[in-house]
């Protein structure tokens, strides 16, 4: 459970990356990351269509669905089968509107220019779940703390629009703790009354309009997400929803946010040392039930650090992904035994529910233990690789949360492989189970909805070994095309096995095909 310490407001202005549309050579302060770092390769300029294949909405609530495809613009869009309740805006491939009656909706997507065309299938479900594929975006915390500000929200959304995240997949911009009001902080415009008159929550001064700050992403075709705290305070020692908690989710409803991060913080005060399974499970299950009553699509993540066996009840609860450990940011040494711990409880992943081992820290991060103004990560790229993998591979929640005004193009290409990506928004909702070869080295296997498998090949030693996938243990026999997802290359056919040297802390990430 993370404790946190207020600091005062940064004065450094953001600088928006204005060239972020290649995987090349770049400078990050002292840092040059090297072109033969970057396996990714570059965006093509005839269209791409990326994004999930199925996604779910609840009828009646209010519709937005931005397109995710790369390659040069002006891109002209068409849909097939859209319900006569949606409206796309062909040049930006917004699509918007009221979400039809309950059912099964498949949609062929168009994109052309002038290098070429593509299409793709989107099968929309009109229901009860939301989420139906990991939900992927950015979340301020382990770049920002208590900096954060609606500008720096705003800026957000534009890089993930003018770096291409959006185009294969991101979604979502969030805001984490600090937005609202403190009793005490060092920065005095955080400082003032929790609540009006009325009981509303009050957003403090760095957030003078919810509702235009959401209106902001949207237009982009982008969601908003929002966090609070079931306790009277939240970590940082802000105003939480205790007591308010129809109160607040109308309100954050109001204001059109489509994500709520609920983080246990001082609610611990209020259950006491021994907590019981209903304990742990009351304030979800309060705010579960109240968000399924709202007129909007709001995804529902629980932050209360795997205590009680999420994994085993958040569904119950109407959450939608649920935290399983700890800050990551505090054991960012440690990702291979986090993702080998989530693997182990892989079963309680479907579509819809999602175990969540926290953010992607690669990039620009701020050291987790002093709040600190990010710096560029201590991380080795191998690893930078693996981390993306593992994530993919157990199908977690894909929200980056390193500063978005300093991307460069090895952390734009770790994030942005479409293929890669394509594991984790794979629609059987599979997580990866694991093969043990050794202290150093093991293997993940994730079984994917058209009947192929992705394999990741990981060595967590100091030195490159050769890692080798027998296809027995992978229950496949008979000759299988292999493809690199990283390089995005095909390998060749394979019989009985396929072996790669896998650098030190690294990974090689395949999918295997009949």
């Amino acid at each position: 459970m993370k404790t946190i310490k207020a600091f005062a407001m940064s004065a450094a202005i953001l600088l928006i990356m204005t060239n972020m549309e290649s995987f090349g050579l770049e400078k990050s302060g002292n840092a040059v990351t090297e072109k033969t770092e970057i396996l990714t390769p570059k965006p093509l300029a005839k269209p791409r269509i990326n994004g999930p294949l199925v996604y779910g909405c609840r009828p009646g609530h209010p519709f937005i669905y931005r397109i995710p495809c790369q390659g040069e613009r002006p891109i002209h869009f068409e849909v097939k089968g859209l319900p006569k309740e949606l409206i796309l805006d062909k040049k930006s491939g917004i699509i918007t509107g009221k979400t039809p009656a309950k059912g099964e909706y498949d949609l062929i997507l168009e994109a052309k220019n002038s290098k070429g065309n593509d299409e793709r299938k989107l099968k929309l479900v009109a229901g009860d779940k939301l989420a139906l594929t990991p939900p992927m975006g950015w979340n301020h915390w382990y770049a920002h703390y208590d900096r954060i500000t609606d500008q720096m929200m705003r800026e957000a959304a534009d890089v993930m629009i003018s770096s291409g995240m959006a185009d294969v997949g991101y979604q979502f911009v969030n805001i984490d703790d600090c937005w609202m009001n403190a009793e005490k902080n060092n920065d005095p415009l955080r400082v003032g009354p929790l609540r009006n008159e009325q009981g509303n929550i009050i957003p403090n001064k760095h957030f003078p309009d919810m509702k235009g700050l959401t209106d902001y992403i949207h237009n982009k075709g982008l969601k908003a997400g929002i966090y609070t705290s079931p306790g009277p305070r939240t970590c940082g020692g802000f105003a939480g929803a205790w007591q308010h908690e129809e109160q607040d989710a109308q309100q954050f409803t109001n204001w059109g946010f489509d994500f709520l991060k609920y983080d246990w913080c001082s609610y611990g005060e209020l259950a006491g040392e021994k907590v019981t399974l209903d304990g742990y499970q009351k304030p979800y299950r309060q705010m579960g039930k109240i968000l399924k009553s709202k007129a909007r699509d709001i995804v529902f993540n629980l932050c209360q650090y795997g205590m009680g066996d999420v994994w085993k009840w958040g569904g119950e609860v109407d959450a939608h992904c649920w935290r399983t450990g700890g800050d990551l940011g505090f054991e960012l040494d440690r990702i291979f035994d986090v993702a080998l711990k989530n693997a182990e409880i892989g079963q309680y992943n479907k579509p819809g529910e999602w175990n969540d081992p926290d953010y992607i820290q690669i990039g620009w991060i701020g050291n987790a233990n002093k709040m600190g103004i990010p710096e560029l990560t201590p991380m080795p790229v191998n690893m930078q690789y693996a981390y993306m993998s593992l994530w993919c591979l157990l199908a977690a929640p894909l929200i980056y949360s390193g500063d978005m005004s300093k991307l460069d193009g090895l952390t734009l290409s770790i994030l942005c492989n479409h293929e890669v990506i394509g594991v984790n928004q794979d629609p059987l909702g599979k997580c990866g189970s694991v093969l043990k070869h050794n202290a150093d080295c093991f293997i993940m296997v994730k079984n994917l909805a058209d009947g192929s498998k992705s394999v990741g090949l990981f060595n967590r030693g100091k030195s490159a070994v050769d890692v080798t996938a027998e296809w027995a243990e992978l229950q496949i026999t008979g000759k299988h095309a292999v493809r690199d997802l990283w390089k995005q290359t095909d390998l060749g056919l394979y019989d009985q096995k396929f072996t790669a040297q896998v650098p030190s802390q690294g990974v090689v990430m395949i999918k295997i095909s009949k």
